[in-house]
Parts: C-alpha cells; sequence; structure tokens
C-alpha cells in the first residue's frame, strides 16, 4: 500500500475529518489531502506524529499494512492452484477414458488428439508439482490445509512429513491401476 492510503486508512478507523487530523499534527488539511491523493508525502516529523497519534510503527504506516498484502497473495496463489489442479484432473480424466474411442473412431488422427491432450496433461501435472513445491506442500491433509488457507502447527507439519513418501507410492500406484481399469472397461465397451 502506498502511504497516502495508510493515512487515509488510520484516519477513518479513528473516525478523523481530514480537517481534524490535520489539527492534531499541525498541517493544513489540504496537505492531508494531498498525502492521501500521494500529491506528496509527509516529511519526518509529520511521520512520528502520524505514527504516535494511530498508534503504529513508523514501518507498518510507511510500508503498509502486510499481512492484508500477504492474505491477498494468498488468495491468489490458492486461486492458481486450484485452477491448475482443475485443469490437470480434467486432462488426466481425459488421457485415461479418451484413448481407445479416439483411436477407434478417428484412426490416427484420434491417436494425434490423445497425445495433444497427454502433452497438455503433462504441462499442468509440471504445474501443479511446482506449486507445491513452492508452497511445501505433498500430503492430502497439506494440501487441503492450504486450500482452506490455514497453518499447520509444527507437530502436524512433522506428521505429515512422515507420510510423504508411501502417500506418494500409493497414488503412483492407484493411478497406474485406475488406468488400467479404466483401459480394459473402455476396451470391452467399444471392441
Amino acid at each position: 500500500m502506498e502511504i497516502g492510503k495508510q493515512i487515509k486508512k488510520y484516519r477513518n478507523e479513528m473516525e478523523l475529518s481530514q480537517d481534524e487530523l490535520a489539527g492534531k499534527i499541525f498541517v493544513s488539511r489540504q496537505t492531508i489531502s494531498n498525502w492521501e491523493n500521494n500529491k506528496n508525502y509527509p516529511d519526518v516529523k509529520s511521520l512520528l506524529l502520524l505514527s504516535s497519534l494511530f498508534n503504529v510503527s513508523l514501518d507498518i504506516l510507511i510500508k503498509g499494512d502486510l499481512e492484508e498484502m500477504k492474505e491477498k497473495i494468498k488468495i491468489e496463489d490458492i486461486d492458481m492452484f486450484k485452477y491448475d489442479s482443475n485443469i490437470f484432473s480434467t486432462l488426466l480424466i481425459c488421457t485415461m477414458v479418451l484413448p481407445i474411442p479416439l483411436k477407434r473412431f478417428m484412426g490416427d488422427i484420434g491417436f494425434v488428439i490423445w497425445a495433444l491432450i497427454f502433452i497438455a496433461s503433462a504441462y499442468y501435472a509440471i504445474r501443479v508439482e511446482k506449486h507445491k513445491k513452492n508452497f511445501n506442500i505433498q500430503t492430502y491433509r497439506e494440501i487441503i490445509a492450504f486450500l482452506d488457507g490455514k497453518n499447520m502447527d509444527e507437530v502436524e507439519k512433522n506428521q505429515e512429513y512422515g507420510k510423504r513418501p508411501y502417500q506418494k507410492f500409493l497414488l503412483a500406484v492407484g493411478a497406474g491401476l485406475l488406468t488400467i481399469v479404466v483401459t480394459v472397461i473402455m476396451g470391452c465397451i467399444l471392441l
């Protein structure tokens, strides 16, 4: 946030008009208006008075509300993770279900279409894995906590860290078995 927005935010929280704030820090109402509209910036003396009046540190006043910014970033990260995960899930299902129907009804062109779907699926799988690596989330519980915007405590993190190798193995085996079952079913239906 810019300092003007911070001044306006804290002024509104204290239910002060620009005139009232100006009187408390010994400047004109126009000066407050200029600060809030980022036309100019307070001097050091005014910053100290504002910090004292608003009962916030200079760091927070100058840098802005870091927690609010972090929360906005976190929401954007969660939304991007959800978006990429949904696309990956859809493409993965298509990769498992479509090879036999595409080959049977479209011949070699169907195989090319399936290969393109497979490549897109691999691309989104890499994107999802990058998100998981960036946010240090691997297990099902870690992913659910991340999507809910919650942080796990140290004990929960350590418990989940121990589960990671097993869950990856089980996920790979489960995906392989599911692919085989779907392929056999589709083969029986279409052949």
